[in-house]
């Protein structure tokens, strides 16, 4: 469903798994949206699926989403609109994320808001995610929220990530947090297998190994659900796991190739997790 050219209802992803405290937690604010805007902060490892996360959240409960890359931004105002020449007069072009705000229920998607290029550039937000739930601007006039928005905002957090500041605690305060983390080996596991079509046992060597990655006691390496996708795709064409592994993974060749050799000598996969407490979070 369209509600204009830019923002849409996305479509569920079927085979999308949460814990199923994640899944609750998801519901409330869903109920409590439903009666004033609300602000969610989701954070984890890279590559965990916060993104998925708030694309499906939308998808579930139906609602519009709207994204917008906090990273771009280097000053107040500028996910509200610049100014233009054109024809030898200069006016004022409003973006999308003015639109956004003011559509009901829509779900507005900050990604990587701890990584603006200047801190300033969030000043704006403060308003807009605080009670009053609006903000003036000389262009636009008074911008208010409309019923039912729901923030979510989306970062990685580390001294491994470049160009992350430390969220402001008086910003921070203003949101839900929900921290992910990688799904469980047999969650990861089936979901590989029903996206993909390679089997079960092809799909446990893969995620044996990537664990394994992750835990290296030398160099863990962050591998996402969406690095181990890419995988299973090359796999489901006929590449070896080797194969698929060596040219998905950005890092030294010699080096994983080294890494694969010790993993396939040791023998030694990790034991499944429990899995019972990740479920479904689909609108059926």
């Amino acid at each position: 469903m369209t509600i204009n050219n830019n923002i849409l209802i996305p479509e569920q992803d079927p085979f999308f798994y949460v814990s199923r405290e994640t899944r609750d937690m998801l519901n409330k604010i869903k109920i409590i949206s439903d009666k004033h805007p609300v602000n969610v902060l989701v954070t984890g490892k890279q590559g965990c699926g916060k993104s998925s996360l708030v694309r499906q959240f939308a998808a579930v409960y139906n609602r519009p989403l709207a994204s917008f890359q906090i990273g771009i931004l280097a000053e107040p105002g500028q996910l509200f609109g610049e100014y233009v020449l054109k024809e030898g007069e200069t006016s004022y072009r409003p973006y999308l994320f003015p639109e956004a705000i003011q559509t009901p229920s829509c779900v507005i998607h900050l990604e990587e808001i701890n990584r603006p290029e200047h801190p300033k550039a969030l000043n704006m937000l403060f308003s807009l995610l605080a009670e009053d739930r609006q903000v003036w601007m000389d262009e636009l006039g008074m911008l208010k929220v409309a019923d039912g928005v729901t923030f979510f905002a989306t970062m990685n957090e580390g001294e491994e990530f470049i160009g992350t500041e430390m969220l402001d605690p008086a910003l921070r305060d203003r949101f839900y947090t929900v921290l992910m983390d990688y799904i469980p080996e047999d969650v990861e596991v089936e979901v590989l297998a029903q996206k993909t079509g390679i089997s079960r046992e092809q799909s446990r060597e893969i995620i044996e190994i990537v664990n394994k990655l992750r835990g290296h006691s030398e160099l863990p390496m962050d591998v996402s659900t969406r690095t181990s996708l890419m995988i299973a795709e090359l796999v489901a064409v006929g590449a070896t796991t080797r194969e698929a592994i060596i040219f998905s993974m950005q890092t030294n060749k010699e080096y994983l190739e080294s890494i694969l050799l010790t993993l396939h000598l040791e023998k030694k996969y990790t034991e499944a997790e429990n899995t019972s407490a990740y479920v479904l979070f689909t609108r059926d």
